[in-house]
Parts: C-alpha cells; structure tokens; sequence
C-alpha cells in the first residue's frame, strides 16, 4: 500500500460511524451484512446516512458491496485492512524486534478453532 492509499483509507475510519461500520463487518467475516443490518447496528441511522457512510468506506477500498437478489450485502475488505496494517508496521522496528513485539503480539487472532475440518 502507498502513502496515497494509506492516506485514504484512514481519513475514512477517522469518522466514529465508519470506524464502527467497518469493525462491525470484519466481525460479520467474508459473508458481510446487508445494508439494513448494518443501519440497525448504529442504532437505526437511515438509508441515506448508511449510503453516505459505505459509500465513502467503499471509495476508499475498506468495504467492498455486492447485489444478491434485492439486498446489497457490504463486506470487509480484509487485502486492504491488511495492508494499512502492514503500512504502518513497515519500519517498525528499525533492527530492534523487541519495539514491534507488543503490537506483533496484538494482530494475534483471538479466533478460536472450531474443532479438526478433517474430522
């Protein structure tokens, strides 16, 4: 990710409704949310303030919307919140692991296995 890129997508999540909005769909995973659930999640915002804020979430590459039947479903996009994350951490340490390790130690999943896909 380039700086412009970067630059994009936090001037995005700097807004509470948008940082919301995209927390709510990393958690919701690749599946995403209609648009609907996701209003109601902020607390019933209305059908233009959501369209408001994906748009520019969307713009901005952080959410990705797809039409199935008469919904419009929103997802994470995760390449690109991987990518800021990456942006950030490039020069992190600078030879010295021990400065990355506490924020290494947070990007830890917190997933739990749902059990053996084989069994």
């Amino acid at each position: 990710m380039d700086e412009a890129h970067a630059l994009a997508a936090f001037a995005a999540l700097s807004q509470e409704t948008r940082l919301r909005i995209v927390r709510l769909l990393v958690e919701a995973g690749p599946e995403g949310l209609p648009a609907g659930a996701i209003g109601a999640a902020m607390g019933g915002a209305s059908s233009s303030r959501m369209s408001f804020h994906l748009s520019h979430l969307e713009q901005a590459g952080l959410v990705l919307s797809r039409r199935e039947g008469r919904s419009i479903l929103y997802s994470a996009v995760y390449p690109t919140l991987s990518g800021l994350i990456a942006f950030l951490m490039r020069d992190c340490c600078q030879g010295h692991p021990e400065v990355c390790a506490p924020a290494v130690a947070a990007l830890s999943c917190a997933c739990e296995p749902t059990g053996d896909p084989h069994a």
